[in-house]
């Protein structure tokens, strides 16, 4: 996604100099705290390298809501509301991050760049519907072997206790569904 971003800005021989000038790379360790419940976002985050959890408080638990990887971006701010979610490392990781008004600033100047971030937001929209009906329906080891299809990396990349919070099940019980499935 950002390096498509970036080749349409280069296409603006006008403006893509200084809007790429807008975008700041920085190299995170794992556990870095991007943003904390209750903070109002102000940047989009783009993950270069590493990944991401976007997770919340529930009376004292961490439930990891979702997981960002290469190629992916996060954000909180389009509500302007203070963010419901903790936005962190996994692992070390390499981010760039666009200003909320950086932001709008680019949608200004290229707006046929807002039709791509609505398609993301739909996706996106689309698969937390997918996964709250699956939180209802479906049985803690239908809600892994779909992981398994869908998305084999985020197996094999995050830790299990977080998996498991992010299936809605403990890791003991995450381990014996793995333990049937080898």
């Amino acid at each position: 996604m950002l390096d498509l971003l970036i080749q349409r800005i280069k296409e603006d021989n006008v403006n893509g100099e200084a809007l790429l000038g807008l975008f700041q790379e920085r190299t995170i360790k794992a556990k870095t705290i991007l943003l904390s419940e209750g903070q109002t976002s102000r940047h989009i985050y783009f993950v270069k390298k590493g990944c991401l959890r976007l997770w919340f408080n529930n009376q004292g638990k961490d439930v990891s809501f979702q997981f960002f990887l290469e190629g992916q971006a996060v954000s909180s701010f389009f509500g302007r509301e203070p963010s419901l979610f903790t936005l962190e490392s996994i692992e070390p990781s390499v981010i760039v991050l666009l200003k909320k008004s950086d932001f709008d600033k680019m949608l200004n100047i290229i707006p046929e760049l807002k039709d791509g971030f609505y398609e993301i937001l739909f996706r996106r929209f689309e698969n937390y519907a997918k996964l709250f009906l699956s939180q209802i329906k479906d049985s803690p080891e239908k809600r892994y072997l779909d992981l398994m299809a869908t998305n084999p990396e985020l197996i094999q990349r995050i830790p299990q206790h977080y998996l498991a919070s992010y299936l809605g099940i403990t890791p003991v019980s995450l381990s014996r569904i793995r333990n049937r499935k080898r």
